[in-house]
């Protein structure tokens, strides 16, 4: 089973930046895919960033030129570098980590960590 442990959220101004951590815990996993998704008060929960081996992060319309995923493959870590923020980016962020282990694929998801952005 792989577990994850999000940090970094709390509030911010407009304007502001803040950054999210989530590290990826477990035994003879291989990671494929490590994303971060949101959720806002009344909203279904939307992709905001994801990085995929091998490939180019994708990113949201509306976070384009102010979020940068990262991620570091040696500490199973991924970073959301939030910058320019928005009220409008207050929501609960999630991260999500998929991949294979010995006894398949795997998707895991974080506890879930609040940003919220004042104006």
């Amino acid at each position: 089973q792989v577990q994850l442990v999000e940090s970094g959220g709390g509030v911010a101004q407009a304007g502001g930046s803040l950054r999210l951590s989530c590290v990826a815990h477990g035994m003879s996993f291989t990671i494929n895919t490590m994303g971060w998704y949101r959720q806002a008060p009344g909203k279904q929960r939307e992709s905001v960033a994801v990085i995929s081996t091998g490939s180019s992060p994708k990113y949201a319309d509306s976070v384009k030129g102010r979020f940068t995923i990262s991620r570091d493959a040696p500490k199973q870590t991924v970073y959301l570098q939030m910058n320019s923020l928005k009220p409008e980016d207050t929501a609960v962020y999630y991260c999500n980590v998929k991949g294979d282990t010995e006894a398949g694929v795997f998707g895991s998801w974080g506890q879930g960590t609040q940003v919220t952005v004042s104006s």
